[in-house]
């Protein structure tokens, strides 16, 4: 949990506290305990978090960040460079840890290592190549990632500096630099570099949505797949051998990524007469994010092509444009409806598909 205020920006984890608190229920007596401790260590990050930072929006991006953009938009993106510094935790609490790889260097053959360097390459790519943007913070910032965070650490996530993973405890989870996880969790930080999102209720909710969407197009991207061959999950890879389920969500059929006796049923809806009112989990960012993640599957369905490309433009300029950390779902329908118009012109086929898309998903704008 944030604490008593909203957030502006939270450690953002992977693993919701909805399947957690399920563990603590049906678990035995070592899974009870684990789950109990990383809710704590959850909330008592999320304190640490909230400490330091300003809880307003980051000067950089966001509307006052649509500046930058449109000048970032006349710079060559060979003057971006990545710069990927990762560390290795030792299964300790404390971030970052020792340096085990920087940018240019080979692999170590720590597949943890490994993978995670290779992940922030990825996104660094997409941000550059797709959408202009010099890393996360549109300025340079460096990709710092700790693996090993953590004894069998069940988790992964992004503290408003760098990237953390867990190595899993091998029976619930399994790795979490899986690609979709690391895009995930990076993209909550150009979130926050983009004038961010409270994460409570609806705006935290669109907070998740937007880390599903570029995490999900993390992967499509470098697999180059369309909209149709992708498989549309996020932490797909990451459940244990012996846990009934696919991935930690689906944005193709929200709901349905996971029903297992132990971590319990996928509480996503796609709609807004399934929306969830809840007090846990921030108002249920991490469970109401599946009605704009369904949104974005629908409209990927209409347009065909790339996710990066026709829909993956329009929601980047909308996230740049939207100037309100406490947005709605129809807010923030309205303003990717506005970048449609800015793209592709008034009364366009992308623009009637993308309403079309709001509709079905119980948005009317």
């Amino acid at each position: 949990m944030c604490g008593p205020a909203p957030c502006h920006n939270p450690v953002n984890c992977i693993i919701p506290p909805h399947m957690l608190r399920v563990m603590a229920l049906r678990g035995d007596t070592s899974v009870q305990k684990m789950a109990k401790s990383m809710l704590k260590q959850n909330e008592s990050v999320r304190e640490e978090r909230a400490e330091h930072t300003s809880g307003g929006m980051v000067p950089n991006a966001g509307r006052q960040g649509a500046f930058v953009t449109s000048a970032l938009a006349f710079m060559d993106t060979r003057t971006h460079t990545c710069d990927r510094q990762i560390y290795d935790g030792d299964n300790r609490a404390s971030l970052p840890g020792t340096p085990v790889r920087t940018e240019g260097q080979d692999p170590t053959g720590d597949p943890e290592v490994d993978r995670a360097y290779d992940g922030a390459g990825v996104v660094f790519d997409l941000c550059s190549q797709e959408f202009n943007r010099n890393s996360l913070d549109g300025n340079g910032i460096p990709l710092k990632a700790t693996v090993h965070h953590r004894s069998k650490y069940n988790n992964a996530f992004w503290n408003g500096e760098q990237m953390a993973y867990g190595d899993g405890d091998g029976e619930i989870f399994q790795t979490f630099t899986e690609l979709s996880v690391i895009g995930h969790e990076m993209f909550h930080g150009v979130v926050q570099f983009s004038g961010g999102l409270i994460y409570q209720g609806q705006s935290g909710a669109l907070n998740e949505s937007i880390a599903d969407v570029f995490g999900t197009m993390t992967v499509q991207r470098h697999l180059d797949q369309d909209v149709y061959g992708a498989d549309w999950l996020v932490g797909k890879g990451i459940l244990g051998p012996n846990i009934n389920g696919v991935a930690l969500r689906s944005m193709k059929a929200p709901g349905t990524a996971y029903s297992d006796s132990l971590i319990g049923q996928d509480p996503q809806p796609f709609h807004m007469d399934v929306y969830v009112d809840t007090t846990s989990d921030n108002g249920g960012v991490h469970i109401n994010s599946g009605i704009p993640n369904h949104a974005f599957y629908l409209y990927c369905m209409y347009v065909g092509g790339k996710s990066w490309e026709k829909p993956g433009q329009i929601w980047y300029r909308a996230l740049q444009q939207i100037n309100n950390p406490m947005a709605t779902f129809g807010d923030w329908a309205a303003e990717t409806l506005d970048a449609a118009i800015d793209i592709h012109g008034t009364g366009s086929w992308e623009y009637l598909m993308l309403r079309r898309a709001w509709r079905l998903v119980g948005i009317a704008v």
